[in-house]
């Protein structure tokens, strides 16, 4: 919540429409909105700039679509219903749409995956200056640092490791890093890393469509496809965790050139265990 806040202190023109996003979550076969989830809600009303919400109700793939449909209506309303409790005339609630099970961001493969699909996103749109573009300072480099000087928790981009538009398929610029990326968890095999998908420009859904796998998880299908690869070479699987992170968190914003998409067309790596 505090990275939202502090990119939409950034958004301060008028011209092009900026957007960021925040979801809320809930259990199986419900529309009722937990402590943490009502929390996260007040700090979006406290917002003072002026704002347009979206609001999208989804779910997992359990029960039929009309089920689901209603399910994921009542979500989104409760949210709706929630807010314009709280906000002032300064934020406008614009839209409140159930999409049911049609937007999967996962395989569904396991209780966690599928609870991120229960969820009600919420599209954050302000005014942005057309001539105006922001970058967010890239995190050091994994290549760059011995494993001894790093901690846990940091947060390192993978230089070089870009991906194809709209597919999990990385560019060939990005094998000589995949394979140092290899090497570096082949001799240090107590480290424990987490893989964090990016895409750029999808800004309707919290995550890219995969064309080659239909799914609404981009993210997460890139950071998949670097893991997989490091398990063929022979790295255990319990040694890496894999997210999705979305259109959240873009290194160049807006994305006025392909260059600009290529930089968040990224996975960033989490240092969890040394």
């Amino acid at each position: 919540m505090k990275s939202i806040i502090l990119f939409l202190l950034l958004l301060f023109s008028v011209k092009t429409e900026a957007q960021m996003l925040t979801s809320v979550y809930f259990m199986y076969n419900s529309f009722e909105l937990n402590e943490k989830s009502k929390k996260k809600l007040d700090s979006l009303a406290q917002l003072k700039t002026n704002l347009k919400f979206r609001i999208f109700g989804n779910c997992d793939i359990s029960g039929s679509s009309d089920y689901n449909k209603t399910l994921s209506e009542n979500r989104a309303n409760a949210v709706e219903l929630y807010l314009k409790k709280k906000i002032g005339n300064n934020i406008k609630v614009i839209s409140t749409v159930g999409l049911g099970k049609e937007k999967q961001i996962n395989d569904n493969s396991t209780e966690e995956l599928r609870g991120k699909n229960r969820r009600v996103d919420i599209f954050i749109n302000q005014e942005f200056n057309a001539e105006e573009k922001i970058f967010r300072k890239e995190q050091p480099s994994f290549f760059s640092l011995d494993i001894s000087q790093m901690k846990e928790g940091d947060i390192f981009s993978l230089p070089n490791i870009n991906f194809i538009g709209g597919r999990h398929v990385w560019l060939s610029s990005a094998n000589e890093n995949m394979k140092q990326l290899f090497k570096i968890l082949k001799e240090n095999p107590t480290l424990e890393i987490e893989l964090q998908g990016h895409i750029c420009c999808d800004y309707e859904n919290f995550d890219g469509e995969d064309l080659d796998l239909g799914t609404f998880n981009l993210s997460w299908t890139r950071a998949t496809a670097i893991k997989e690869f490091l398990q063929q070479l022979g790295i255990g699987p319990n040694r890496i965790k894999v997210t999705g992170q979305g259109h959240l968190n873009p290194v160049a914003y807006p994305e006025r050139t392909e260059a600009d998409r290529v930089r968040n067309r990224r996975v960033e790596l989490v240092v969890i265990k040394k």
